[in-house]
């Protein structure tokens, strides 16, 4: 029995479909045979095409879908105008939204975490500006200015602002390459805060651009590997102060820091690597036990101020004993200074300052944004990533006019933060407070703190980014994503941490286009006694149907894997020929590719398609499309492929198209 009669036209004489409708056809119920058993098949429906736009259109509709998928704006409809300005203010500044219904029972929560956080804040401040090379009372105003900006800006609950490990390390590594601290002071800062700047200027204009999916292009795997890496070098920096070595080497790099280390050896100091190791462990203890029992994080939290303060107790009362101990030194009290005035936008270092915050700027959104997303998942509240963005770029182009360098959350800041049960950013406003109290009157207090405390504290933060347990479940899920993680970590350690994360980016970039052009083909057979087909590798179960080889592709059919799919069709067709003939002695007599998994296609795919069909057709073998979308379909048509299949060559199911065609195969005399 032939369909041709019982089938509605594709489309008519004046070449459109008959677009938006569905209609379906009835045919007589047709029965074949798949492997041995009866099966009756469905309705064999019309494929159509989607509704009919204008190219305006399509354009505003992919628009929408690449840069609002979240529909920022749905709150602003059927509004008024007041409303809308309401909405607008809420919108930009979300201390607008939560500011009036803040109450006493928040602020008595806010102050307790916001207390909690400056006592990790303020000696991880000055712990991480000494990272970055930068002089330690730049940490300090790091965690003032930019806390006060994101309380206004910010929509997390929880994300406790400041100076982070890996920015701070990739900064201090990148600006040193160019200009070290040492040789000219004020030039570096003037590149720090220009490349704050930038950072701050990138970060913002991604949010406003809403181009949130440009960080996307470091995968979690890479990043394990980046942040794993760094936190090596980082800990091996900090022999220098756990050792008291005078004279050490600024390369970043495993092997130089060793050796530089133990060429050194005469520059030990017993009485600096006694306190530093005491300290440390101490750290690593309260570090574990905060870990352990989540109730007790104060613990943890508090641990590297009471360092602080007994360290420097213990230097002061025993100067005249321990005099090889090296010390901070003079810290000015006061506010954070003006800085506009140092921003450097000539000269032949501004291109190592516009690099130096873009790539700062990429790693510390990275953190930030997914502190936030994971603290706000844990809480059952969202955050918007533009609208973070858009803050942490306001913020540091605030703090690079303000004597601060890159800040953004931290995730042991935020945890800390959500632990001692903060409500609302009203914390970052206590921990700014904080921290003003300590620039105005506690700086003096400072003067003796030794430095190998500082090197213990940074020790205890950057070793819980060595995170292995994710390594080994990268290594059991995806072996290709665990090459990643290593190829960046291995960067890191043996060549430098921008070349390391410029690895991290490759790796990530060549994954993505491994799985472009390189996409998951298959053949499908039938499961029996169902209208369902699935990949015969898979299912055991799957029947191949004889006459026929179906093929699925799982991928969107583009210039860069066009080629390609055209070559592994016909490696299938040929195969399932010589498996025919193998198995059954019949021939091959059709293909069918399904379509379900194409989500678009281009002109180089239609191309390919269009010259697959002519080659087959040399060799006496139909080819079928089933279940193409509705802009595969549409693309299909306006190309005048879809002409050249006719009426048995779309369909919309397998079992439809085995069905018909098996069935127009029997009417034939």
């Amino acid at each position: 029995m032939g369909i041709n009669s019982n089938r509605v036209d594709h489309y008519s004489d004046s070449g459109h479909a008959n677009q938006g409708q569905t209609t379906d056809t009835t045919t007589a119920p047709v029965t074949i045979t798949v492997s041995g058993e009866a099966m009756t098949s469905l309705t064999v429906h019309n494929v159509c095409l989607p509704p009919q736009k204008s190219t305006l259109q399509k354009l505003r509709h992919r628009l929408s879908e690449v840069f609002f998928p979240d529909d920022p704006l749905h709150g602003f409809k059927n509004q008024s105008r007041l409303r809308k300005l309401v909405l607008a203010l809420q919108f930009f500044m979300p201390i607008f939204e939560w500011a009036p219904n803040y109450s006493f029972t928040l602020l008595r929560s806010d102050v307790v975490s916001g207390l909690t956080i400056a006592s990790l804040a303020i000696p991880q401040g000055i712990s991480y500006a000494k990272l970055a090379n930068l002089p330690p009372i730049i940490g300090l105003y790091s965690s003032f200015v930019p806390p006060l900006m994101y309380s206004v800006l910010g929509s997390s609950k929880h994300l406790a602002v400041g100076p982070v490990s890996i920015a701070s390390l990739v900064m201090g590594t990148m600006l040193t390459e160019a200009v070290p601290y040492n040789q000219d002071p004020v030039l570096y800062l003037k590149l720090a805060f220009t490349a704050t700047f930038f950072a701050g200027v990138f970060q913002a204009t991604l949010g406003l651009l809403r181009l949130g999916f440009v960080i996307d292009f470091l995968s979690k795997a890479t990043l394990v590997g980046f942040m794993a890496g760094a936190a090596v070098i980082v800990s091996l920096q900090q022999l220098k102060g756990l050792f008291g070595i005078i004279h050490f080497t600024s390369k970043m790099q495993i092997i130089p820091v060793l050796s530089s280390a133990i060429q050194h050896r005469n520059e030990w100091s017993w009485q600096t690597i006694v306190m530093g190791f005491c300290f440390l462990a101490f750290l690593l203890a309260t570090r574990h036990v905060g870990m352990r029992k989540p109730k007790l994080f104060w613990v943890s939290a508090a641990a590297p101020l009471a360092s602080v303060i007994l360290s420097t107790l213990l230097v002061t009362l025993f100067r005249s004993k321990l005099h090889d101990i090296a010390t901070i030194g003079h810290l000015a009290k006061g506010l954070n200074p003006p800085s506009s005035n140092m921003l450097y936008f000539h000269g032949k270092f501004l291109g190592v300052a516009i690099k130096t915050g873009i790539i700062t700027g990429i790693l510390s959104l990275t953190e930030g944004i997914a502190v936030g997303r994971t603290f706000a998942t844990l809480n059952d509240y969202q955050v918007d990533g533009n609208k973070e963005m858009i803050a942490i770029g306001l913020m540091n182009m605030a703090g690079s006019c303000s004597s601060c360098y890159v800040t953004t959350g931290s995730f042991s800041r935020s945890a800390v933060n959500a632990n001692a049960g903060a409500k609302t950013v009203v914390s970052n406003i206590i921990m700014a407070s904080t921290v003003l109290v300590t620039l105005l009157f506690l700086m003096p207090l400072f003067h003796y703190t030794p430095n190998l405390i500082l090197a213990a504290i940074i020790i205890t933060a950057v070793i819980g980014l060595i995170d292995y347990q994710s390594a080994i479940r990268l290594w059991k899920v995806d072996k290709l994503d665990f090459l990643a993680c290593l190829s960046s970590f291995l960067g890191v350690l043996m060549i430098s941490v921008p070349i390391g994360l410029a690895i991290a980016v490759g790796v990530s970039v060549f994954k993505i286009l491994l799985h472009v052009t390189r996409p998951n083909t298959g053949v499908l057979g039938n499961i029996p006694g169902t209208q369902i087909y699935q990949n015969v590798n898979r299912y055991r179960e799957a029947k191949r149907v004889p006459s026929f080889a179906i093929l699925g592709i799982e991928a969107p059919i583009y210039f860069a894997n066009s080629t390609y799919l055209q070559e592994r069709i016909l490696r299938w067709i040929r195969e399932e020929e010589d498996w025919l003939a193998a198995n059954n002695g019949s021939s091959l007599r059709c293909v069918i590719i399904d379509m379900t998994a194409v989500t678009g296609i281009d002109t180089s795919g239609l191309a390919m398609m269009k010259d697959l069909k002519r080659m087959l057709e040399k060799r006496s073998l139909q080819l079928v499309l089933a279940n193409p979308g509705g802009s595969v379909t549409e693309k299909l048509h306006q190309s005048n492929i879809l002409e050249s299949f006719g009426l048995e060559g779309v369909y919309l199911t397998i079992d439809e198209a085995v069905a018909d065609i098996s069935s127009s195969w029997k009417s034939q005399p």
